[in-house]
Protein backbone atom coordinates (compact mmCIF):
# COMPACT_ATOMS: atom_id res chain seq x y z
CA UNK A 1 0.00 0.00 0.00
CA UNK A 2 1.03 3.92 -0.37
CA UNK A 3 2.02 5.91 2.33
CA UNK A 4 -1.48 7.40 3.07
CA UNK A 5 -3.54 4.17 2.62
CA UNK A 6 -1.10 2.70 5.22
CA UNK A 7 -1.59 5.35 7.66
CA UNK A 8 -5.26 5.64 7.03
CA UNK A 9 -5.97 1.95 7.01
CA UNK A 10 -4.24 1.40 10.50
CA UNK A 11 -5.38 4.44 11.83
CA UNK A 12 -9.43 3.30 11.14
CA UNK A 13 -8.55 -0.74 11.93
CA UNK A 14 -9.43 -1.78 8.43
CA UNK A 15 -5.85 -3.61 8.14
CA UNK A 16 -5.78 -5.36 11.31
CA UNK A 17 -9.87 -6.40 10.62
CA UNK A 18 -8.40 -7.24 7.01
CA UNK A 19 -5.47 -9.73 8.26
CA UNK A 20 -8.14 -11.20 10.80
CA UNK A 21 -10.46 -11.89 8.07
CA UNK A 22 -11.89 -15.19 7.46
CA UNK A 23 -12.68 -14.36 3.78
CA UNK A 24 -10.09 -14.66 1.19
CA UNK A 25 -10.15 -12.01 -1.91
CA UNK A 26 -11.14 -14.51 -4.25
CA UNK A 27 -14.11 -15.49 -2.22
CA UNK A 28 -14.66 -11.50 -1.56
CA UNK A 29 -14.79 -10.77 -5.29
CA UNK A 30 -17.55 -14.15 -5.43
CA UNK A 31 -19.76 -12.36 -2.92
CA UNK A 32 -19.72 -9.20 -4.43
CA UNK A 33 -20.18 -10.62 -8.07
CA UNK A 34 -22.98 -12.79 -6.67
CA UNK A 35 -24.17 -9.67 -4.93
CA UNK A 36 -24.41 -7.59 -8.27
CA UNK A 37 -25.83 -10.84 -10.79
CA UNK A 38 -28.38 -10.38 -8.11
CA UNK A 39 -29.69 -6.73 -8.46
CA UNK A 40 -27.90 -5.47 -12.01
CA UNK A 41 -27.67 -7.15 -15.56
CA UNK A 42 -23.91 -7.21 -17.01
CA UNK A 43 -22.12 -4.42 -18.36
CA UNK A 44 -25.50 -1.79 -16.93
CA UNK A 45 -23.56 -0.66 -14.00
CA UNK A 46 -20.87 1.90 -13.72
CA UNK A 47 -18.55 2.21 -11.12
CA UNK A 48 -19.50 4.86 -9.15
CA UNK A 49 -18.27 7.11 -5.78
CA UNK A 50 -15.88 9.45 -4.53
CA UNK A 51 -12.42 9.90 -5.86
CA UNK A 52 -12.70 5.91 -6.81
CA UNK A 53 -9.46 5.55 -9.19
CA UNK A 54 -7.88 3.51 -6.00
CA UNK A 55 -10.71 1.65 -6.12
CA UNK A 56 -11.05 0.68 -9.67
CA UNK A 57 -7.30 -0.11 -9.55
CA UNK A 58 -7.69 -2.47 -6.85
CA UNK A 59 -10.80 -3.95 -9.11
CA UNK A 60 -9.14 -4.21 -11.81
CA UNK A 61 -5.86 -5.89 -10.14
CA UNK A 62 -7.50 -8.27 -7.41
CA UNK A 63 -11.11 -8.24 -8.75
CA UNK A 64 -10.93 -8.73 -12.36
CA UNK A 65 -14.59 -10.78 -12.74
CA UNK A 66 -16.30 -7.91 -10.79
CA UNK A 67 -14.55 -5.20 -13.01
CA UNK A 68 -15.75 -7.56 -16.14
CA UNK A 69 -18.80 -7.17 -14.81
CA UNK A 70 -19.57 -3.84 -14.33
CA UNK A 71 -20.13 -1.14 -16.94
CA UNK A 72 -16.79 0.28 -18.66
CA UNK A 73 -17.80 4.17 -17.80
CA UNK A 74 -17.36 5.47 -14.28
CA UNK A 75 -19.21 7.80 -12.56
CA UNK A 76 -16.74 10.10 -9.80
CA UNK A 77 -18.53 12.07 -7.83
CA UNK A 78 -15.53 13.92 -6.89
CA UNK A 79 -15.60 15.36 -10.35
CA UNK A 80 -18.73 16.97 -10.53
CA UNK A 81 -18.13 18.12 -6.51
CA UNK A 82 -15.12 19.95 -8.65
CA UNK A 83 -16.91 21.32 -11.06
CA UNK A 84 -19.71 22.92 -8.65
CA UNK A 85 -17.04 24.41 -6.53
CA UNK A 86 -15.79 26.24 -9.31
CA UNK A 87 -19.03 27.23 -11.22
CA UNK A 88 -21.46 27.40 -8.26
CA UNK A 89 -20.11 28.24 -5.51
CA UNK A 90 -23.47 28.66 -3.51
CA UNK A 91 -24.43 24.99 -4.11
CA UNK A 92 -21.25 23.58 -2.98
CA UNK A 93 -21.48 25.46 0.03
CA UNK A 94 -24.27 23.30 0.60
CA UNK A 95 -22.92 19.96 0.16
CA UNK A 96 -23.88 17.23 2.54
CA UNK A 97 -20.70 17.05 4.94
CA UNK A 98 -18.63 13.68 4.97
CA UNK A 99 -17.15 11.35 7.77
CA UNK A 100 -13.83 10.67 5.80
CA UNK A 101 -13.56 7.34 7.16
CA UNK A 102 -12.91 5.65 3.92
CA UNK A 103 -15.07 2.51 5.09
CA UNK A 104 -17.23 1.16 2.38
CA UNK A 105 -20.64 1.03 3.45
CA UNK A 106 -20.59 4.58 5.05
CA UNK A 107 -18.61 5.60 2.01
CA UNK A 108 -21.41 4.33 -0.44
CA UNK A 109 -23.70 5.76 1.88
CA UNK A 110 -22.33 9.08 1.68
CA UNK A 111 -21.14 9.21 -2.04
CA UNK A 112 -25.22 8.32 -2.68
CA UNK A 113 -26.35 11.20 -0.35
CA UNK A 114 -24.14 13.66 -2.50
CA UNK A 115 -24.74 12.56 -5.95
CA UNK A 116 -28.65 12.90 -5.18
CA UNK A 117 -27.90 16.61 -3.40
CA UNK A 118 -26.40 17.39 -7.24
CA UNK A 119 -28.79 15.89 -8.86
CA UNK A 120 -31.98 17.78 -6.65
CA UNK A 121 -29.93 21.15 -7.04
CA UNK A 122 -27.80 20.91 -10.34
CA UNK A 123 -28.86 18.49 -12.85
CA UNK A 124 -32.94 19.69 -12.76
Amino acid sequence: MQEWSTLHHTKTGLTAESKISKISLKEAEEMLLNFLKKYIPKGTCPLAGNTICMDRIFLLKHMPLVTDYLHYRIIDVSTIKEVVRRWNPVIYENVPEKKHNHRALSDVKESIKELKYYKEHIFI
